[in-house]
């Protein structure tokens, strides 16, 4: 597939590097020099300097012969004039990043789907949800949504008491969990395995499972005995992801404060809030994060747009007796330091939440991505049953799966389907697939066969 990708920033780079791991050809636009010339140093890319929105530039980088275009540049007029430009020479696939939230829930008339393009995203939204699935659902690594919310994906450590530790999977205590939960892998260390019968799980191994929200929820009360729902929730900062977030933390039943430095913006905030109590200073001051109210049932999460004064934010909230902090790190790089260093609970990286969102369109026809883990690698893929394909018709356990491959959950028409051995896959089911990072290609083989 040949990717246009416009703006070199972190969710540019990022996404340029994925696509380049899977041997998409790629041209990254940018106005800046120095960034491309970066890139084009450790990525096989190929490189146009020039403002994005530009019909000249785009002609350069031979948008017409491109697949999909991908504008993520930090102005919003750039990434919606250019893929509206896309549209018009008859690319097939555009997506735009856009920060100003009117653009992604605008009145029908301006709706810009009728440019032509094709998903509109905000990196802020993708992460404000990924942090809701997280704290709603206490003691998970990470959450994401999969088959339009249908079914959830989240990870879990292993604690000392967990009921987990005491015997093989093959033998488990709550056979019904294994109904309706699906083990996709494990992490032990830098070590990614995957659970089969006789696998037994040990303190601190990170596991990764599939289920409905509700199966998902009880599956964890079971799992960590001590593990308790959030009484608040206290976030820093008031921009467009730390508003998302109270916005829909409000339809639970936790406690919400907001802090905001700037008065003006608290005052925004407030006006768009209903029961969140929104405090107009400094989230990184002692004396106002004590006048949040932490304590042993909250939750901090820091959503500034500096990734030092969250990470410093999340320390002083757990000296202050957070029960749980979070942070965005808008460089990636940072995660892994963060979680070895275990210098707070989660950090999410907003270009990569938005990446899980653009990522269905590289694919293909009958393989779309449908989630990646900040921790886990590998990579969660939808495939659609079609009548000629050598599974339908047959039962989960009588399919032979590429190794590395997990069936996690399956769709048939409204109805969500436990991934058990004895479920007769049909023609037209969705099927959401665990691919270890070595077997996704397999998997694209499969079924482009």
């Amino acid at each position: 597939m040949r990717v246009v990708i416009i703006g070199s920033g972190n969710a540019g780079q990022n996404l340029a590097a994925k696509l380049c791991e899977e041997k998409h050809d790629v041209i990254l636009v940018d106005h800046r020099q120095e960034p491309l010339t970066e890139l084009q140093s450790h990525l096989d890319i190929m490189t146009i300097r020039g403002e994005g929105s530009s019909p000249a530039v785009l002609e350069k980088a031979e948008i017409t012969r491109a697949d999909l275009v991908v504008a993520v540049t930090d102005r919003d007029e750039v990434n919606i004039l250019a893929c509206a430009l896309a549209h018009s020479v008859g690319v097939t696939h555009k997506v735009a990043r856009v920060s100003n939230l009117d653009y992604i829930r605008p009145p029908p008339a301006y709706d810009l789907h009728k440019l032509g393009i094709d998903l509109i995203v905000s990196q802020k939204e993708e992460c404000a949800y990924e942090l809701f699935n997280v704290l709603r659902m206490p003691g998970t690594l990470e959450a994401v949504d999969l088959l339009e919310g249908r079914v959830i994906a989240a990870g879990l450590k292993v604690h000392m008491d967990s009921p987990l530790t005491r015997q093989a999977l093959k033998d488990f205590p709550r056979p019904e969990l294994l109904q309706t939960i699906r083990f996709i892998a494990a992490r032990r260390g830098e070590e990614v395995l995957a659970p089969r019968g006789d696998s037994h799980f040990m303190v601190g191994d990170e596991i990764y499972f599939v289920g409905r929200l509700h199966d998902v929820e009880s599956f964890l009360e079971w799992a960590w005995p001590e593990h308790s729902s959030f009484q608040k929730v206290v976030i820093a900062g008031g921009g467009s992801m730390g508003l998302r977030l109270a916005q829909l933390l409000e339809t639970t039943p936790m406690q919400v404060v907001l802090i905001e430095r700037d008065e003006e913006r608290a005052e925004a905030c407030s006006g768009q809030l209903g029961r969140t109590l929104v405090i107009r200073g400094d989230p990184m001051d002692d004396e106002t994060q004590q006048e949040a109210g932490l304590g042993q049932n909250t939750a901090f999460v820091a959503a500034t747009d500096d990734d030092e004064s969250n990470i410093i934010g999340c320390l002083l909230a757990a000296k202050l007796g957070a029960r749980f902090t979070l942070a965005q790190v808008s460089k990636p790089e940072y995660v892994p330091i963060i979680d070895t260093l275990s210098l707070l609970d989660h950090a999410v990286s907003p270009p990569l939440s938005m990446i899980n969102a653009i990522l269905h369109f590289v694919r293909g026809k009958h393989v779309k991505a449908a989630a990646l883990f900040h921790k886990l690698p590998g990579e969660l893929l939808e495939v659609v049953i079609s009548p000629r394909s050598k599974w339908a018709g047959k039962a989960i356990k009588d399919i032979s799966l590429p190794a590395g491959v997990t069936i996690a959950a399956g769709l048939r028409g409204e109805d969500v389907l436990d991934a058990t051995g004895a479920l007769q896959v049909q023609a037209g089911d969705r099927l959401v697939l665990f691919a270890a990072p070595q077997a996704v290609g397999k998997v694209e083989s499969l079924f482009k066969r």
